[in-house]
């Protein structure tokens, strides 16, 4: 066989079943369709990956030396035509391969510029775009200090996490050390360069939004717009998202110009970004940058309600390919997640069936998981549903009927102490087979 016959995507970690397998599924099958064998690098011995891919190799992706050298490896005696990655600690050693590779890729400034907090809100600022005050901080003290001259409320959180783990609200200085505890610690669990301490910003009042875009040789387009839910106050955990394929958000060029500039000051070049901005009175800010698309399965609601499959958009910008982004139907697609009511151990989860609009209702545990809400731990998932509508408002009303429907059983925990290392969340882990049968 010719080098030019055995040309691969590369893709990066799989991620969870039940967050991604929709997007592998989409991006194997074009990627096949333009000529390419999908190969994928994982932590994991495959189970359900096997059918989509032409060879995976197994590798502590988290010791990036050694994802490296796997992909290597397959770049010694095949052809990489593209590289992909939607997992967020894989970011960073997967722009680097692209560079390596001389493939498209987020740049290793685009990705700098999104993994690391700090360096976002320094380089928006600099450029003169609205944000929060802001201060990286390595002690309490020093984290009063920041919020005294910033000015209250505050929002305290990890550099370089996702899915607003260890973010917390501090409403004044007797909320401040307990908040600077809980992200500081959070943050530990993060990749190695950016442990420690955390990032005092000023809060943004206002709805919150997130949108899943895509950048080609620099030019940002937006693909759809999703409006978040969150709870749990003073923290910030996600539970839920709605996107509507006519959101007027979508057609704001007010919008659509601070995340055009926000792209191009970050530095990104190529790729997939997921872009979180809280609609203030005086405009939209930025929050966070991801260099990978949005979680939560909000590319998938993407595609129910606009029909644009984001696997296959990942792949093509992956091949330097521009991408059709017109929507091939119009309408409303919603998640929400289920909660327990305490730190609980799972017993059962029981869901709806037949409900009006229920697109999936799916558990995301198995009997015997801990389950622990914030500050103890976060993403403390049982299960999700998944609605559409003729509005956002039918959406969101028949997500609650769903959410209502399900029912869980289980036992209580004990509280963890506040100043506990944070665990990494049950939901955001998967078992390797070959260790479940030792």
């Amino acid at each position: 066989m010719s080098a030019d016959e055995d040309r691969v995507l590369l893709v990066i970690g799989s991620g969870l079943r039940y967050y991604r397998e929709y997007l592998i599924e989409s991006a194997a099958r074009r990627a096949v369709e333009l000529g390419l064998k999908p190969v994928l690098v994982n932590n994991l011995h495959p189970t359900w990956q096997t059918p989509y891919f032409d060879e995976i190799t197994v590798v502590n992706v988290f010791d990036h030396e050694q994802l490296k050298a796997a992909a290597r490896e397959i770049a010694a005696r095949r052809t990489v035509a593209g590289i992909v990655c939607y997992d967020e600690p894989l970011v960073m050693p997967t722009a680097e391969l692209a560079a390596e590779f001389g493939l498209p890729g987020l740049g290793l400034a685009g990705v700098v510029g999104c993994r690391d907090k700090h360096t976002t809100r320094r380089l928006l600022t600099a450029a003169g775009l609205p944000q929060p005050g802001f201060e990286l901080v390595d002690t309490p003290e020093a984290a009063r200090a920041a919020a005294r001259a910033i000015g209250y409320p505050v929002v305290v959180k990890p550099r370089a996490l996702g899915a607003s783990m260890g973010v917390v609200l501090a409403e004044d200085e007797g909320q401040l050390d307990a908040a600077y505890l809980v992200a500081s610690n959070a943050g530990l669990v993060g990749d190695e360069p950016y442990r420690g301490g955390a990032m005092v910003e000023g809060f943004a009042g206002g709805p919150e939004i997130s949108v899943d875009g895509v950048v080609q040789r620099g030019e940002y387009r937006a693909v759809h717009v999703a409006r978040k839910q969150t709870g749990m106050h003073p923290y910030f955990e996600e539970t839920g998202h709605v996107v509507d394929a006519d959101d007027p958000l979508l057609h704001d060029q007010v919008l659509l110009d601070v995340l055009a500039k926000t792209h191009q000051v970050l530095g990104v070049e190529d790729g997939m970004t997921h872009a979180e901005l809280k609609l203030t009175p005086y405009g939209p800010v930025v929050i966070e940058v991801n260099g990978r698309l949005g979680g939560d399965l909000i590319p998938y609601l993407g595609r129910l309600a606009t029909g644009i499959d984001p696997g296959e958009v990942l792949v093509e910008t992956a091949l330097g390919l521009r991408s059709e982004l017109t929507p091939r139907h119009r309408g409303v697609a919603g998640i929400r997640f289920g909660y327990p009511a305490e730190d609980c151990t799972v017993g059962e989860v029981r869901l709806p069936a037949g409900l009006p609009g229920l697109v999936a209702a799916e558990p995301m545990v198995s009997p015997g998981t801990e389950l622990r809400l914030p500050p103890g731990g976060y993403l403390a998932r049982h299960s999700f549903v998944v609605c559409t509508g003729d509005s956002r408002e039918q959406c969101a009303e028949r997500l609650d009927a769903a959410l209502a429907a399900v029912e869980l059983t289980g036992e209580p925990l004990a509280r963890k102490e506040i100043d506990a290392v944070l665990e990494m969340p049950a939901g955001l882990l998967d078992t390797d087979v070959a260790e479940a049968r030792t």
